[in-house]
This record gives structure tokens, sequence and C-alpha cells, in this order.
């Protein structure tokens, strides 16, 4: 496996503007380090730990204490496949949906919200909305607990 072949060049990704729904969940400080092409984010925190923001479930988690150790452990049986979205990212290049600068393979429909974590539920969508939208649904969210009723009602 290629690392490469399932991350997005940042060059030019404005991201104190792409996480602005996010600060809510992010620390306060941070430097972005990988961004995969299912959309999930991994940064270093100030003590070099290594953090993944899960866009599907919402969540910001530690994944490993150093570069070094995220390099050891995402060749680990089922790693690369859970982070990276290898097998999603493999079925929706088969099946020729490919990525446009400024994009990433986001969701149709949020797993928290009944989505699932599979091919038919992605599509190439903008890097800024993606983190515009679901981080502002998330945020919305938060304080629920599991299982509650959601309405959604669009806004104009």
């Amino acid at each position: 496996m290629n690392i490469h072949d399932y991350l997005i060049d940042q060059t030019g990704l404005d991201w104190h503007s792409l996480l602005e729904e996010w600060r809510w969940l992010l620390p306060p400080e941070f430097r972005v380090w990988l961004l995969t092409r299912t959309g999930d984010l991994f940064i270093i925190a100030p003590d070099d730990s290594i953090h993944m923001l899960d866009v599907g479930a919402g969540t910001l988690q530690q994944v490993a204490k150093s570069r070094d150790e995220f390099c050891t452990k995402i060749d680990e049986p089922g790693i690369a496949e859970d982070w990276l979205m290898t097998p999603i990212v493999d079925q929706l290049v088969a099946s020729g949906v490919v990525l446009g600068t400024g994009q990433c393979y986001s969701f149709r429909q949020l797993p928290v919200l009944g989505g699932a974590y599979t091919p038919d539920n992605r599509m190439a969508f903008p890097i800024r909305e993606h983190f515009g939208a679901w981080g502002s649904v998330h945020r919305q969210i938060s304080d629920l607990p599991d299982g509650a009723e959601i309405v959604i009602k669009p806004v104009g």
C-alpha cells in the first residue's frame, strides 16, 4: 500500500477557515498533518501526539503518541483500513468516482444520522463544504444523548 494513494494534497487549503465549524471539538493549538481522501484529518497536538478527527462520527481521538508511533501502527493489520478507509477509496476509484481539485469523498448521509461507512454513501464533494456542513451538524447535536430524535429543517 502506498499511503499517498489515500491522502489529499493540502497545498492552498486555509485550515483556519475550513475548520471553523470544528472549533468546539478541536484543541486550542494544533497543526494539521494529514488529510485523507475520505475527509478525515490527522492533527499534531503541542505534545506531538497524533489525533484523528473522524468527520462521520464527529469525534477527535488520540491515535498515537508521536508520528513515529503512527507510522508503526498504520502498518498493523486493519489499521490503514480503519484510519484511511482504504477499501472504500479503492472501491470508489474502481467504480470511476474521481476526485477533482479541492474535493474529498464525503458522506451523502452522516453515519451519526443513519448513513453507512460504505462506498454508496460517498460522493466527490468540496472539502470546504465537507468540513463546514458536517462540523455544523455535529456541533448542533453534540449535547444530545445517543438515540435522540433529530428533525432537520432546511433554512433558506
